[in-house]
């Protein structure tokens, strides 16, 4: 709002005139005036307000950038874990694998120590039962039991093989599922060269003697309900009779291992000689002593690969 100051021409009434013009003139620019500042007002507001718009589009715009940032952070995080995990599950699945391959081979040989100090020995032997006789090759058990000795189940046919895996070792104990020659057969050796006792049931002496004679008796009586202590390990007999009256299995419950000979092997239950024994005992003993066992308790048998008791459940009722 402003003054403009004009010359006056004339006294009179002419200079009232020009008094009131300039008053008119005067009210105009005050009224041009008013409207300026009003649309100059106007004009900042809708200006404030667009530049407000713009401000909150760039924030919100800014808001859903930041927040599809943090989304393909988590989805890309997500994807990193998923892939890691699925390496994990691929290598758990190829070590699995590898596992059960070399478990799988029936070729004489060694294999282990496992990570449980288990080692399996494999030997080729001739068994002959009831007039036939078969080539064969059985599973010798070599269980670390302390850092200086071992215990050795079932010395199958090659009791050079067994002792050069043992070693500098003491042999604490040799323990015999039962009498047949695939789980004595080597046991006599052994046990002259390592100064080890011998194990085995008390109604397995008749087949013992066959092999070894009468003159060499094993030093302990073991039945199926007892126990013993060798080195750092407890060793629970359990009763297993079936392929033989006097049969048992060696069940180390801190290893998760069961040492059955040839009560239940991989997918079935053991023969012997192509036949069945005691085929209903057998199962009781199976179904009773065995598969008791916590589901990932590993069964060793004195034949072929290992297997679960988890496994050789759902295998039960189709032997029934």
């Amino acid at each position: 709002m402003f003054w403009k100051r004009k010359p006056k021409k004339q006294e009179g009434h002419e200079a009232t005139d020009s008094a009131v013009e300039v008053a008119e003139d005067t009210e105009e620019k005050v009224d041009d005036a008013v409207g300026s500042e009003d649309t100059d007002t106007e004009e900042t507001t809708e200006k404030a307000a667009t530049e407000d718009r713009s401000a909150d589009e760039t924030e919100t715009a800014g808001s859903d950038e930041a927040e599809a940032a943090d989304e393909k952070a988590d989805s890309d995080e997500s994807a990193s874990d998923d892939t890691d995990e699925k390496a994990d599950e691929d290598a758990k699945e190829a070590k699995t694998e590898d596992s059960e391959e070399e478990d799988e081979v029936v070729e004489v040989g060694v294999t282990g120590p496992d990570a449980d100090g288990i080692t399996r020995v494999r030997t080729a032997g001739t068994f002959e039962f009831d007039g036939e006789k078969s080539e064969i090759i059985s599973n010798t058990w070599i269980v670390e039991a302390d850092k200086d000795g071992v215990v050795v189940i079932d010395p199958a046919h090659d009791a050079e093989a067994i002792l050069k895996v043992v070693g500098d070792r003491e042999v604490y104990l040799v323990a015999c599922t039962n009498a047949y020659s695939p789980h004595i057969e080597a046991a006599l050796t052994i046990a002259e060269e390592t100064e080890a006792d011998i194990a085995l049931h008390p109604r397995e002496m008749r087949a013992w003697r066959r092999v070894h004679g009468a003159e060499h008796r094993p030093e302990i009586e073991v039945e199926g309900g007892g126990s013993f202590d060798v080195g750092d390990l407890h060793i629970d007999v359990l009763p297993l009779p079936g392929t033989s009256p006097g049969t048992v299995g060696y069940y180390v419950s801190q290893l998760g291992a069961v040492f059955g000979g040839d009560t239940l092997r991989k997918g079935e239950p053991g023969m012997v000689g192509g036949i069945y024994i005691d085929y209903t005992t057998q199962l009781a003993s199976i179904g009773e002593n065995l598969l008791t066992l916590p589901p990932d308790t590993r069964i060793l048998p004195d034949r072929g690969p290992s297997t679960t008791v988890e496994t050789e459940s759902r295998n039960f009722d189709a032997w029934v």
